[in-house]
């Protein structure tokens, strides 16, 4: 078993910056990546950000070069930076984490609230 504690989030107005952290406990030797996830009212849960234990990132189309993702040394705490944030980026964001064997786990959920 894998626990996601999140942190961050909350209120900013279009164009400012937010961080999201999200920190994992049990299992976390068999962790192969983690990430975030957003889903907006009436939207599919989309991926945000991830990043590998090896350090590989991948980014949503719509986050490239606003977003930045990061872990610590120990491979159990991540990071979201999130800069330039528009109202379409409202969503509660969820921290993902991934196992060697493909099982997912996540986290209650952080909103973010963009205003115009």
């Amino acid at each position: 078993q894998v626990r996601l504690v999140e942190s961050g989030g909350g209120l900013v107005q279009a164009g400012g910056s937010l961080r999201l952290s999200c920190t994992a406990s049990g299992f976390i030797s068999g962790l192969r990546a983690m990430g975030w996830y957003r889903q907006a009212p009436g939207k599919q849960r989309e991926l945000v950000a991830r990043i590998s234990t090896e350090g590989s990132t991948y980014y949503g189309d719509s986050m490239k070069g606003r977003f930045t993702i990061s872990r610590g040394n120990s491979n159990n705490v991540i990071t979201l930076q999130m800069s330039s944030l528009e109202p379409e980026d409202t969503a509660v964001y969820y921290c993902n984490a991934e196992t060697s064997r493909s099982a997912q786990y996540w986290g209650q959920g952080t909103q973010v609230t963009v205003s115009s």
